[in-house]
């Protein structure tokens, strides 16, 4: 087959095993950053269009423009373009950059309210097109029990996607390229038909059944999608140009199908230099031209957008799409998989400047080259954008043909998909120990009703026995939950086009996450080892603390507090285990907050560590703010004894030190951040946000937003430019602890 030309053969002839591709045919380079290239005349062209439209929606608000009018999908718009003549790989959501179109199947409501949120009112023939149709949201409400509703009225389950799609599900776009639809769409048929003949149709074979008719008929509907933009997809690519945009036309389709929560892109780099180098080596393709390639695919990813609730920002702040994009990392058998390629994705924050989109993650590897290691902590320093996840332990449960979806979640790509369900407040669930049950807000009986706690000093062993009750009580609710949302998400606005680029025997991940961990650890702490007093309302609520004497906090590498940290997290995720997840899905756990943990706060009452009534929580599985006062090691040990083992869907740590902190000059501050780096994953960590800058240069940014328009950092397993983000977020990110000393 001409579009196989030269490539070596394997396992990936006969089969779709874009992994057996890859390590067949990938190319490892173990030098420098010095061949890159910078940009050319027309990518500068392209980016300064880029950039006049991302100032005229901040000028606007946030939001462009939206397509009232028509339901986004597949084939609702007329092709678009960025420069029609200079772009190079095309392909826009709508038919204008930036403009958003309109999603209702997650929930008609919200969409009719994020449209009016920015001065749009949505037509009147969507309405009437909704006006019988059962979406996720409306199928969710109709099975939620009235405790299920009270707790999530309360905020101790927060951010579920039961009002919006659930996203971080990673469609393997690659086997588009490499095998064209008509391939794809014929392995799907077959897979239907043997589905088809089996002996006895229970309900999950009807269930898988239904589920490949949908994927079937929007496989075909991608084919004419792409012969609109004047490309035939039906075949394999025969190019890099070819690859990247048959790829990239796969990542569109999902995209305009689906406005999830994440839709990340996957693990591309080493797929697409695969193409790129046989274009080398038969002398059609220079390395300008390769960069060119992936500067221009970079473009379109950063005009990926949404419509969103303010509701949903409040959650997720800095309007994210998380189109996360997996570099590097180590085959099975020990070769680094750093490829050109991966050096080219870091060189687009230089060539197009920083962003936050694509999400850009290392697969950090104690075998990765040198050169690489360096680059990617000088693109750190210089322009805070990256996030690093430890490949020597994903690895090991993951292969090497995983990708990250979102922030921090490990996915087998095609082979695993996710149901993502947000977030537990377990500094809630310890205040509802505490008041028997009761929400300390709002007075309410949510839980089982138990006996409150008296106006005296706390004894430890009777609140962990109390914790541990409602802690059990919480996961079955929780898991529950889940099970509701991701049955009506299938049935109701299920992700046709993703899942058919999946194996139709996909194995399943349910992810359940957590919140106020630190917060949590550290009053567990407050209890121990100091004299902890509760503070009654009139109503008998439990609102306050008195809390006399020192104690370990969490975030100092002291075992004493760091030991909590394990056991809770361990505890928690045991107890989600007990409870069967909807159609046998893998229980995973998370520690991450994105933005959100500005919101967790407010919805939580004062707590026994001292934090005050509507308190921001610290991010993710971060130390509260300035209380990890040991240095940045310190920390970073704390942090790096959670373990992986129950928390597969990722352990978020943000982190942020000064400049000077590294090093006087920039090879000092390289070496000094590849060393720790190297040592915090070492110890089997798992994920580290950097961000390398002054909080001084925030509080400026803060107050005269022109003085850096694009700056961006890192806030929790993703970057947002830090003019998007709210005052409110900005002045919690400002009170983060930021090292100064190592």
């Amino acid at each position: 087959m001409e579009a196989w030309r030269s490539f070596k053969t394997g396992d990936w002839c006969n089969e779709i095993n874009v992994r057996d591709f890859i390590n067949k045919n990938y190319t490892a380079y173990n030098g420098d950053a010095s061949f890159l290239s910078g940009p050319t005349e027309r990518t500068e062209r392209v980016s300064a269009r880029l950039k006049e439209l991302l100032i005229a929606e901040n000028e606007k608000g946030g939001v462009l423009d939206v397509d009232t009018e028509k339901v986004l999908s597949i084939l609702s718009h007329k092709p678009g373009y960025v420069i029609k003549d200079d772009d190079i790989i095309v392909g826009l959501q709508t038919d204008e950059p930036l403009k958003r179109g309109v999603s209702p199947f997650a929930g008609f409501r919200n969409a009719v309210q994020a449209c009016e949120a920015y001065g749009y009112k949505m037509s009147d023939k969507i309405k009437d097109e909704f006006t019988y149709r059962t979406t996720h949201n409306t199928g969710v409400f109709r099975a939620y029990t009235d405790t299920i509703k009270k707790a999530r009225h309360a905020g101790i389950l927060t951010g579920l996607p039961d009002a919006y799609a659930r996203g971080r599900i990673i469609g393997d776009y690659r086997r588009i390229a490499l095998y064209g639809m008509d391939y794809l769409i014929e392995q799907k048929k077959l897979d239907k038909k043997k589905l088809g003949e089996k002996d006895v149709l229970d309900e999950e074979t009807i269930h898988l059944l239904e589920d490949l008719a949908k994927q079937l008929e929007f496989m075909n509907q991608l084919k004419i999608m792409a012969l609109d933009y004047g490309f035939d997809i039906s075949r394999p690519a025969e190019n890099a140009r070819e690859a990247v945009q048959w790829l990239y036309f796969g990542y569109l389709g999902a995209i305009k199908e689906q406005n999830g929560a994440a839709n990340s892109i996957g693990r591309i780099a080493e797929f697409i230099d695969c193409y790129i180098q046989r274009d080398m080596e038969e002398g059609t393709l220079d390395e300008s031209g390769a960069q060119e390639l992936i500067d221009d695919l970079v473009v379109k990813l950063r005009l990926v957008r949404h419509l969103r609730t303010p509701e949903y920002n409040d959650l997720f702040a800095g309007d994210p799409v998380w189109v996360t994009c997996s570099l590097g990392g180590v085959t099975t058998d020990g070769k680094s998989m750093v490829s050109k390629s991966s050096f080219r994705f870091l060189q687009t924050l230089y060539n197009l400047g920083p962003s936050a989109e694509p999400n850009l993650t290392v697969l950090w590897a104690q075998a990765l080259p040198q050169g690489f290691k360096d680059f990617c902590a000088q693109v750190s320093i210089d322009t805070d954008s990256i996030q690093y996840e430890n490949d020597d332990v994903m690895r090991k449960d993951y292969g090497d043909d995983y990708a990250i979806a979102c922030c921090v979640s490990t996915m087998k790509e095609g082979k695993q998909m996710q149901f993502f369900g947000a977030r537990c407040n377990l500094a809630k669930v310890l205040l509802m120990a505490l008041n028997g049950g009761k929400d300390e807000k709002e007075g309410s009986q949510i839980a089982p009703e138990g006996a409150s706690f008296d106006e005296k000093p706390l004894d430890y062993n009777e609140v962990l026995e109390a914790y541990k009750k409602y802690l059990s009580w919480m996961a079955r609710l929780y898991v529950n939950t889940m099970n509701i949302i991701h049955y009506m998400h299938d049935k109701y606005a299920y992700e046709r086009l993703m899942m058919s680029l999946h194996d139709t025997d996909v194995e399943r991940l349910m992810a359940f996450g957590i919140s106020g961990m630190s917060v949590a650890v550290d009053s567990l702490s407050a209890i121990k080892y100091a004299k902890v007093t509760p503070v009654k309302d009139e109503r008998g609520i439990i609102t306050d603390f008195k809390t006399e004497g020192e104690f370990p906090k969490f975030g100092n590498d002291d075992d004493r507090v760091d030991e909590i940290a394990q056991w809770l997290t361990e505890f928690f995720y045991k107890e989600l285990c007990k409870t069967p997840a909807y159609r046998n899905a893998k229980h995973t756990l998370s520690i991450l907050t994105i933005t959100s943990n500005v919101m967790y706060g407010k919805k939580t009452g004062a707590t026994p560590d001292g934090r005050k009534a509507g308190e921001a929580f610290a991010p993710g599985a971060n130390p509260m703010h300035g209380r990890d006062c040991e240095g940045a090691l310190a920390s970073l040990n704390s942090v790096a004894k959670l373990s992986y083992a129950c928390c597969q869907d990722g352990i978020s740590n943000t982190f942020s030190i000064t400049p000077d902190a590294l090093g006087t000059d920039d090879e000092n501050r390289v070496e000094h951040l590849t060393t720790m780096l190297d040592g915090y994953f070492s110890q089997d960590a798992h994920h580290l946000n950097v961000n390398v800058l002054n909080r001084q240069k925030l509080i400026d940014a803060m107050n005269d937003p022109t003085l850096y328009p694009s700056l961006t950092i890192r806030v929790s397993g993703y970057a947002v430019n830090f003019n998007k983000l709210t005052r409110e977020k900005q002045e919690e990110v400002i009170a983060r602890t930021f090292h100064t000393a190592m």
